[in-house]
């Protein structure tokens, strides 16, 4: 089929290396405007259009989908369908008709179960076991349309947002191939999506990623996991903002392995903490929540680079009783 891709950020690279490697031609490649970041807030390219001028094909940067020059090149362009991953916009109904079989979206989840910006994220803090990724045809609600193939992923317990994400990330590559492939064969037609099982994954924005001490150990766990890398995790201590990464379960924490935790050559045994209360030893940093104590791994104070909790621990020199703040 004659493909127009659309996607912006670095998960959407691996659909549109597997869509240009495929019996499909891909004419051109829609993505956001070059935009600000880092920083230095110098102006970059989105990592689809780099990839899209490393592979020689057209690029299309609207400031909307619904401008009429883009609309009008569109047209020309005349493809059969238009694949998108992560594109970063919504479709107006003007837009949706162009393409023969519409606007397929790859979407990290299944649905309808996380509809929304951030549904790996989502799923992780929600103790979800299982995921996947779900193809579905565009329509003007928010990932609302009839689906065309869908494929599953275990969570595993160490995942953050960031591991879970590029997994699907390649995976669902195969998967919008497979559509697409099925869908110019004749051989797939889309099914509406079931009325139950809805759940909402709206962007998770900095305030959202504070840590909440107060809650159980496993909830602040998958918290910070879900956070993790964007837009990180965070607590504040002695008024500054700290980023937490990954954190483990203490023994004495509900749903902690079984059997001591080591940390270099220090065993961990189990102590009550406050919530909040942060405790440090020469190898290892602990934290109280609702149901028992966590052992830190990095933290990342403001504007300096990651290191670990000991050595932070170390340098700030943690008195007794000291709690990290959670409001």
């Amino acid at each position: 089929m004659r493909l127009v891709f659309a996607g912006t950020p670095d998960v959407a690279v691996p659909s549109l290396d597997a869509l240009s490697s495929s019996s499909h031609d891909v004419v051109a490649v829609v993505t956001r405007p070059d935009a600000r970041a880092g920083r230095g807030r110098s102006v970059v390219a989105s990592p689809v259009k780099e990839r899209a001028l490393e592979l020689g094909l057209e690029v299309l940067t609207p400031s909307r989908p619904g401008d009429p020059e883009f609309q009008a090149r569109l047209r020309e362009l005349a493809p059969e369908a238009c694949p998108m991953v992560a594109y970063g916009a919504l479709i107006p109904s003007s837009t949706l008709t162009i393409p023969t079989h519409g606007w397929i979206n790859l979407h990290f989840s299944l649905l309808p179960a996380w509809r929304g910006a951030a549904p790996v994220q989502h799923a992780i803090m929600a103790g979800d076991e299982v995921t996947g990724a779900t193809t579905f045809l565009v329509e003007r609600g928010l990932d609302t349309g009839p689906t065309f193939g869908l494929m599953t992923e275990a969570i595993k317990p160490e995942d953050t947002s960031g591991d879970l994400l590029w997994r699907l990330a390649r995976a669902g590559a195969g998967l919008l191939v497979a559509t697409l492939d099925a869908l110019e064969a004749g051989e797939l037609h889309a099914v509406a999506q079931p009325a139950e099982g809805v759940s909402l994954a709206p962007k998770i924005n900095v305030e959202d990623a504070r840590i909440c001490w107060g809650t159980p150990a496993l909830a602040v766990d998958r918290h910070i996991r879900g956070c993790m890398p964007a837009p990180g995790a965070w607590t504040t201590f002695r008024g500054d903002r700290l980023k937490i990464h990954p954190v483990t379960l203490a023994p004495d924490a509900p749903d902690a392995p079984d059997g001591p935790v080591i940390n270099g050559d220090e065993v961990i045994t189990p102590q009550v903490l406050a919530v909040g209360e942060v405790a440090a030893t020469k190898r290892a940093v602990r934290v109280g929540t609702a149901s028992g104590v966590v052992l830190l791994g990095a933290v990342q104070p403001q504007g300096k680079k990651p290191m670990e909790a000991a050595d932070w621990a170390r340098g700030v020199r943690i008195e007794p009783g000291e709690k990290f703040a959670d409001e």
